[in-house]
């Protein structure tokens, strides 16, 4: 709890004891007044200053101004108890709903703790902590251990292990070396880091997470923007309502039936009809689900630009994927060594040293895959044949690597691969020795995202790429995604995302998720837009509506069922409040209803409302 929830937390207190005693003390008249007047002061002070200040303003119609007039005509009319209970409660439920809030605020706060305070730049052998604004691109900034990557960069010198997991919720640290890019807002584990910064600070992945949740809240879903044209029409409706049901009846009864007009028991039920219509339940709980749903989807990794976007991505039936840098990795490693009559590690030794002075990505997949430091000196006569691959001697052995043209050129004979991706063919001193297949490897959790999406509720998956048919085809069967366009140049992909959103349900959403440069365009014309944003490019991250900060499209489905329980959880407080307050105003109206079950209408909705909201902050085991 902060002070300001302490402070209340003591006057509830100091107000519940007084009444309790004032219950029990033998007093009438002025004095009981004056008495109860003490704890309604002490606890409803700051109501009566809020009403007040509400009508000065000419901004009369608000739950202030219902309290302090109900709460203040049951003084009046000697229900002193009443009056007090009234704002004692409401005051319960006032510091009830802030601690919610509060709650869920912490949980967006700790993705607040990204934030770099300096950034550490050497100069004459001496560190020296500046602002990480000053900072431009190119410099070369020093992190150590426990400290946060105030820029992002690519690591120059040093080995280390960052904690990544304010940003994508993932615990498991990240191991770093030379040459691997960094972003900002990790946590430095071990080593000292070298960083080279690619970005100036305010264009630096950690700031812009920053910008996206502080203005999460601006961008209101329909389920708000009803509430608060419902709450503005609403409370002068009642307020009109309360002053015709403690006048009109009264007269009634004076001028027509010639009965006593019997004005205190009207006036008392205007003022329970009062305290039954304040809004606050709605008012309340309704953004207090969102906000806590951004907050619970933040913390599992996933940035919700605005509730609009949560209430959209609960309607979509129809998720469409690229495929490069989403579905896969993105880039090309060695996955799998065939028909080879020796070592898998000896094929790959010979073709790494083969390759050793290409700079082509096979290439470089191939001495990473070997993973050993390469000694020149071990090749000789290096001859690369372009479109073909290279011929060298290793060890004093030809060695021939490259695909079937090679093989043909020199007159080997070869085994096809029936796998689909980069096939290196080798041949040692004229001999076939086997060949290596380079593929883009499928992330390790693309295969159960699309199973966990149908659980989800999404009917449709679409896959679209630029890449060749039978790549894209062989990913999409691997996935269990039936419907794959391949081929696309970027407008391509938009024409086709029109096609799906045209053959579609009105009511049923379409998200495209995305990650590249040229998906931008993409995810801006899809009703939803999901980038990656670990390694994603700034554009993707930009144009989207949701981003995923640890690349995982595992987390999509995580995203949906989020933001499912979080609609779900808004229309059962709508539908609960709006029926209770319904049916106490009538009840109060016909006089059944009194102060008491005035509170539990006004205190008590709110306090279920706020505890159901709450529950959208649980989404761990979803």
């Amino acid at each position: 709890m902060n002070k300001k929830q302490k402070k209340m937390l003591t006057r509830i207190i100091i107000a519940a004891v007084l009444l309790v005693i004032l219950s029990f003390l033998p007093v009438d008249g002025y004095l009981k007044m004056a008495l109860y007047m003490v704890p309604y002061l002490v606890i409803g002070y700051d109501i009566l200053k809020k009403a007040w200040k509400g009508i000065l303003n000419k901004q009369v119609f608000d739950e202030n101004f219902l309290m302090a007039v109900a709460t203040i005509g049951a003084i009046v009319l000697g229900d002193y108890k009443e009056g007090v209970a009234v704002m004692l409660f409401y005051q319960i439920g006032e510091l009830f709903q802030s601690y919610a809030v509060g709650k869920s605020r912490r949980n967006i706060s700790e993705l607040m703790d990204i934030r770099p305070d300096y950034a550490n730049i050497e100069v004459d052998g001496n560190l020296e902590q500046v602002d990480p604004d000053e900072v431009e691109i190119g410099t070369i900034i020093v992190v150590q251990p426990g400290e946060k990557v105030p820029i992002d960069g690519i690591v120059t010198e040093g080995k280390s292990t960052l904690n990544t997991s304010a940003l994508t919720g993932e615990s498991v640290p990240r191991d770093i070396s030379v040459g691997e890019e960094v972003i900002s807002g990790c946590i430095n584990l071990s080593g000292v880091l070298k960083i080279q910064t690619t970005k100036e600070f305010g264009e630096s992945t950690v700031s812009k997470i920053l910008d996206l949740v502080e203005n999460s809240s601006s961008k209101k879903s329909k389920s708000e923007n009803f509430i608060s044209k419902f709450a503005k029409y609403y409370t002068p409706a009642v307020c009109y309502g309360a002053l015709a049901l403690a006048i009109l009846p009264p007269l009634v009864r004076l001028l027509f039936m010639g009965a006593s007009p019997e004005w205190g028991d009207w006036i008392y039920r205007a003022l329970t009809f009062l305290v039954i219509s304040c809004p606050c339940a709605l008012v309340i709980s309704i953004p207090l689900s969102f906000f806590a749903g951004i907050g619970g989807a933040s913390n599992q990794g996933v940035l919700v630009k605005g509730s609009n976007y949560l209430e959209t991505l609960s309607q979509t039936k129809c998720v469409v994927f690229d495929k490069t840098g989403t579905m896969t990795r993105g880039v090309f490693e060695v996955s799998g060594i065939h028909h080879n009559e020796m070592e898998d590690a000896k094929l790959l030794e010979y073709a790494a040293l083969a390759e050793c002075s290409s700079s082509h990505p096979i290439s470089k997949s191939l001495q990473k895959a070997y993973n050993k430091s390469i000694d020149r000196n071990r090749v000789t006569d290096i001859e690369e044949i372009s479109g073909h691959g290279v011929v060298a001697k290793v060890d004093g052995i030809t060695v021939a690597a490259g695909n079937e043209k090679l093989m043909e050129k020199l007159g080997i004979s070869y085994v096809s691969c029936s796998h689909v991706g980069t096939i290196v063919h080798l041949a040692l001193d004229g001999k076939y020795a086997g060949h290596i297949l380079i593929s883009d490897v499928i992330k390790p959790h693309a295969k159960e995202a699309i199973k966990e999406l149908k659980k989800a509720g999404v009917t449709k998956t679409v896959m679209l790429t630029g890449d060749r048919k039978n790549v894209a085809d062989a990913v999409a069967s691997e996935l269990g995604i039936k419907e794959v366009y391949s081929e696309l140049l970027p407008a391509d992909k938009v024409t086709k995302v029109e096609e799906l959103l045209a053959n579609k349900e009105e009511k049923d959403k379409l998200a495209f998720v995305g990650d590249g440069i040229n998906d931008a365009p993409v995810l801006s014309r899809a009703d939803i837009g999901i980038a990656m944003g670990a390694l994603g490019s700034d554009a993707a991250i930009e144009a989207a509506d949701i981003v995923l900060m640890d690349d995982d499209p595992l987390k999509i489905s995580k995203a949906i069922k989020i933001a499912k329980k979080c609609i779900r959880i808004v229309y059962e407080n709508i539908y609960f409040a709006i029926g209770i307050k319904v049916l106490c105003l009538i009840l109060g109206a016909l006089g059944i209803a009194n102060m008491w079950m005035a509170i539990f209408a006004d205190v008590g909705v709110m306090v279920i409302a706020v505890l159901n909201a709450i529950r959208t902050l649980f989404v761990k085991n979803l």
